[in-house]
């Protein structure tokens, strides 16, 4: 196997992680609010211990796991900010779940070593790109948030998240623009600096999976805003689309990495 070792110390955070939030997310409807709300901040400061651990901690490697796991760090982070402005997001135990197997997979796949002759900015250009994952995946939540709002109010039941619908999509769309801007710059920086980025001879892009499948989701996005201010694109038909968009986008690196990583099992430049 390619696949870099993780330290004892990143295997214990890993782990420790793993198990705060699963004590939260199965403790989410037997405590109260504020009782699982420092679990979970509890379980966030242990998930950014094991990232930190990974990206920095003695020689840097990353992956199609890490990347996954910082996106739902990401994620809980932006959920963090929101559940003060609007406490009526009921999420936490989706969210808990979803990270605990994200930092469980980041321990057993920690991905390969960077890339000796990479350019320090490298860690920017990456920082950047999983930073559009994270706004996304922001995204993606509030839009099954919709979703789930609009079955309960179908079907005549007692909404759950209490939050508007037309608040919720006005969310959704300032993910949805703030991401598309990261992952607009991160592919111009892919564009202009590859040579400087990757330390390697190849100008401009290289048309690879990773290329094809990015460039696919920043055009279904670009769709998207334009759908939504043009033409008034709005609940299922949005939605879709954004779907779309972020599978695209998630085949792009993660999808990529995965199959050179594990399947193939060879380096990636």
């Amino acid at each position: 196997m390619i696949l870099a070792i993780p330290s004892p110390l990143g295997v214990a955070l890993g782990i420790a992680t793993a198990a705060a939030y699963g004590i939260a997310a199965a403790a989410a409807y037997r405590l109260s609010r504020s009782a699982t709300q420092w679990l979970l901040a509890l379980a966030w400061i242990l998930h950014a211990g094991a990232l930190a651990d990974g990206l920095v901690g003695g020689t840097p490697h990353f992956g199609f796991a890490p990347a996954i796991s910082v996106t739902a760090w990401l994620v809980l982070t932006v959920y963090g900010i929101e559940s003060r402005l609007y406490p009526q997001l009921h999420v936490r135990r989706a969210l808990a779940v979803l990270a605990a197997a994200a930092v469980l997979l980041a321990v057993l796949f920690p991905g390969t070593p960077l890339h000796v002759s990479a350019s320090p900015w490298l860690p920017l250009h990456l920082a950047l790109g999983i930073a559009s994952y994270g706004l996304f995946g922001a995204a993606v939540v509030h839009a099954w948030l919709m979703t789930r709002a609009e079955k309960q109010i179908r079907s005549a039941a007692e909404p759950q998240g209490g939050v508007p619908l037309l608040t919720m999509e006005r969310l959704t769309f300032r993910f949805v623009t703030a991401g598309f801007v990261l992952l607009s710059a991160t592919l111009l920086a892919g564009l202009l600096f590859s040579e400087t980025l990757y330390g390697t001879s190849v100008r401009g892009w290289k048309w690879d999976h990773k290329t094809v499948f990015s460039v696919a989701s920043w055009l279904t996005f670009a769709i998207l805003l334009v759908g939504r201010s043009r033409f008034g694109w709005r609940g299922r038909t949005a939605r879709r689309v954004l779907y779309a968009g972020s599978a695209l986008l998630l085949l792009a690196y993660v999808g990529s990495r995965f199959v050179l990583e594990v399947i193939l099992q060879r380096p990636l430049s």
